[in-house]
Order: structure tokens, then sequence, then C-alpha cells
């Protein structure tokens, strides 16, 4: 899989791609990260990628020719692999983003994160270069670097052969749209406080059973709305 990154802040990336799983993945051959500094292809010759609204209003727009041409360039460098890339703009206004949809980005060849940045992007840019516009969640941050950071960390962990154990990702949150059960770990008393003795008994059937009745009451406290989606 290839990640490239669109950005004004390539700095930005450097300790999340450089650690954990992510640059294990990489330093594995599992995926490839670039990440493009958009102002290194403007026209203008201060380097500036935003400007006034039309129309008026605070704040300024990112323009649309630095972005585009970005994303020709690294086309063109790509030709030869024939795959025509995924292209998803950070933005508030975008779709909240899903396990399933970070399923569905894993099993991608090449995609592309545009992140955004002042007080928005350039409408062409999302009608006419992305394939979709994406959100993490109903708030508001400065720019689409965080979101964009968060998108590949929790897309390459599901990358076949990334994590040391398949099972790991394969039971977490949102596996069946249900939040994960309780975890405990030695010692099996702590304070005074006892690990539940079903997960002490070596017996897996009993314990699937009492990991599965958890999920779902941890679900339907704190997440009802997924159990709602689940019926």
């Amino acid at each position: 899989m290839r990640i490239d990154v669109l950005t004004i802040f390539p700095s930005m990336f450097e300790p999340v791609l450089g650690e954990s799983i992510v640059k294990r993945a990489q330093a594995a051959g599992k995926v490839k990260i670039a990440v493009y500094d958009i102002r290194d292809y403007t026209l203008d010759k201060h380097r500036k990628v935003d400007d006034r609204p039309y129309g008026g209003g605070s704040g300024m727009v990112m323009t649309p020719q630095p972005i585009f041409s970005a994303v020709e360039s690294i086309l063109k460098k790509g030709r030869k692999r024939s795959v025509k890339p995924y292209i998803v703009l950070l933005s508030a206004r975008g779709r909240r983003l899903t396990q399933k949809d970070l399923k569905s980005l894993s099993r991608k060849k090449h995609v592309i994160l545009i992140c955004g940045h002042y007080e928005g992007v350039d409408e062409r840019v999302a009608q006419y270069l992305a394939d979709e516009e994406i959100s993490i969640g109903d708030y508001i941050l400065t720019g689409g670097e965080l979101p964009a950071m968060v998108m590949i960390d929790a897309t390459v962990r599901l990358i076949p052969g990334v994590l040391g154990n398949e099972d790991s990702s394969k039971y977490e949150s949102f596996y069946e749209n249900l939040l994960e059960y309780p975890q405990y770990t030695r010692p099996s008393v702590f304070k005074g406080k006892k690990v539940p003795s079903v997960l002490l008994s070596g017996d897996h059937g009993d314990i699937a059973t009492w990991r599965k009745k958890e999920s779902l009451k941890v679900t339907r406290k704190r997440r009802p709305d997924l159990v709602t989606q689940k019926v």
C-alpha cells in the first residue's frame, strides 16, 4: 500500500511516522508513506497557498492550484503502477470516519490524503479532485494534519501482516459494531480488586461467552447507537 500526504506542515508527521507500528510496517515493506509540502507546488514567489474568499468573510481559503499541481506530480511519478489513487480531503464537513471505512481504505493500493487548513479549501478541490471528504469527529481542528495521522495509524494496522497477531484487530472495539470487552492482566488481585474468576478458569468457551456478554454490556451503556445499528 502507498499513502501520500499533502500538507503545509510536513514536519508534524515525523514523530508519528517514525514510531511504533507505523514505523515497523514501513520497514517491513507493508506500506510506503510519503509527505509532500503543498508550498513546494505553488506558483506564487512567496510560496503563498491561501487567499481571501470570494464574497467576503473571515479568514483565508487554501487556493486550488498548488493542491492540484501536487496531486498531478504524484500521479506522474506513479504512472508505471497504473493504479488510480483514492483521494481524500480531510474536512470538518466530511462524512464521519468509521471502522468500516478504515477496513476499506486498508485494501486500497494507493491513497492520497489532503490536509486542509485556514478557513477551508477551495471547493473545486472537493468537487473535481477528491473522491471523498472525511471528518474524524464532530469538532473543529486547526487543520487536517491530525486527522490524517489518525487515518494513517488506524488504516496501517489493518493491513494484513502488520500486526504480529492477526486476531489483535479482529476482537478490538468496533468489531461487529461492539466495543471491546474489559481486559485484565497480572496480578490477579490488586489493592483488593480481583480479576473475574472466569478469566482464570482456563475454560475458553466460558471465557468467550463472558467476553461477548461484557462487550454487549459496555456497548449498550456507552454507545447504544452501535447496538441499534447492529440490529
